[in-house]
């Protein structure tokens, strides 16, 4: 296969995937604007109610962003100041600030070294009387193990939030996530396995009570227009996301054996070119579908951060899902938490690098990135040296 070795390759492409479905999503926005309807209204109903049978779920809400979805569960299910809710410390930073914003206080437990995704066998030590709910994240695309920790909430009579917001089509023992907590949150920000044109998100839930709440939450905590029943604010999904998410939505089972075939060719690509030396390919466990919302690998020998500079300058998408573990961000000082407290999070956060992946992404561009790892891993050692 003849490689351009000029092109660049974007970590994600989200331009291309608008001149795919171009016809389709413009005419779903044009529709809304004719029809004037164009917060809440009947695509919003329309792209919940088939939002919810695609995860399996007798409600889905949708909102203004994963941060607002996050908010939306924490808010119904009273989780509020002196409550606790445990979550890993290696994962955006909307995880952490939605408990902080309801006035709850977050506790850390440290990640797997293999998926990333929280450490089930270290989350009882970390439970208090005061500890209210547990809040996975099933990080870039692949589900936590949710059988010990559902195990762990029922014994201490915890709430399970899934933070699903890489996640969205991922599975669990054959389950979609979307019904595996009692609330699950997701994020539609663009480079999402489903992505809008801008920020939307989406709770979703089987309890009727909690469907309710939240319904009143998203509009100012009125359930009745200009009668409010708790203090909410604005977290409406806007109509236009809504009819462009429901353009999308019955494209994403595809682009999901896309970006899992993809990872693939990444997995026999990095070991054909004798890189396993130097680079840890994702974990894949054999208890869910991951759906590779990105691709991460790990770089040895503290070299990650010279191979990233060199990627970039040659033009090849890269990213650092995350530079520094929530415990040791400033605004989080308070918490009283310290370098080394959670090691495992830490070390990630100095190796992990994602490569670019996305549903048209070629097995051209894929070689590409492959031959640029391995002849950038040669001078990211010397900066290193």
């Amino acid at each position: 296969m003849a490689v351009d070795r000029s092109a660049p390759v974007p970590l994600c492409d989200i331009g291309l995937q608008y001149r795919n479905l171009q016809a389709e999503i413009d005419e779903a926005v044009l529709g809304v604007l004719r029809s004037g309807m164009v917060i809440l209204g009947p695509e919003t109903a329309k792209f919940e109610e088939q939002a919810a049978a695609f995860c399996g779920a007798k409600f889905a809400l949708g909102c203004g962003s994963g941060t607002d979805a996050l908010l939306l569960a924490l808010y119904a299910l009273d989780i509020g100041p002196g409550d606790e809710v445990i979550l890993p410390p290696f994962t955006f930073f909307a995880t952490v600030g939605s408990i902080l914003r309801v006035g709850a206080k977050p506790v850390f437990v440290d990640i797997d070294p293999e998926t990333y995704n929280i450490d089930p066998s270290r989350i009882e030590a970390a439970i208090t009387p005061r500890t209210k709910a547990i809040m996975p994240v099933h990080l870039f695309g692949q589900c936590a193990e949710m059988a010990p920790i559902f195990a762990i909430a029922e014994r201490h009579n915890l709430q399970v939030i899934e933070d699903a917001a890489q996640s969205f089509g991922a599975a669990y023992q054959g389950v979609r996530c979307g019904t595996l907590g009692a609330i699950s949150c997701f994020s539609f920000y663009p480079s999402k396995n489903l992505g809008t044109l801008g920020d939307a998100g989406m709770v979703t839930t089987n309890n009727p009570d909690f469907h309710k709440k939240m319904t009143a939450y998203r509009n100012h905590g009125s359930e009745v227009k200009y009668y409010h029943k708790y203090v909410g604010w604005n977290a409406r999904i806007d109509a236009i996301h809504a009819a462009i998410l429901r353009v999308k939505l019955p494209h994403v089972e595809g682009w999901i054996q896309s970006r899992r075939a993809a990872a693939c060719r990444y997995h026999e690509m990095i070991e054909s070119a004798g890189l396993l030396s130097s680079l840890k390919r994702p974990t894949v466990r054999d208890t869910g579908l991951h759906t590779f919302n990105q691709y991460v690998v790990e770089v040895s020998g503290g070299r990650r951060d010279a191979l990233l500079k060199s990627l970039k300058a040659d033009n090849i998408g890269c990213e650092v899902y995350y530079p520094l573990p929530l415990h040791q961000q400033e605004c989080l000082t308070d918490l009283g938490y310290t370098t080394g407290d959670f090691p495992i999070g830490e070390a990630a956060s100095k190796n992990v690098l994602a490569l670019p992946i996305f549903p048209e992404i070629t097995a051209a561009q894929q070689e590409r990135v492959v031959e640029a790892l391995a002849i950038h891993l040669q001078n990211a050692m010397k900066y290193a040296a």
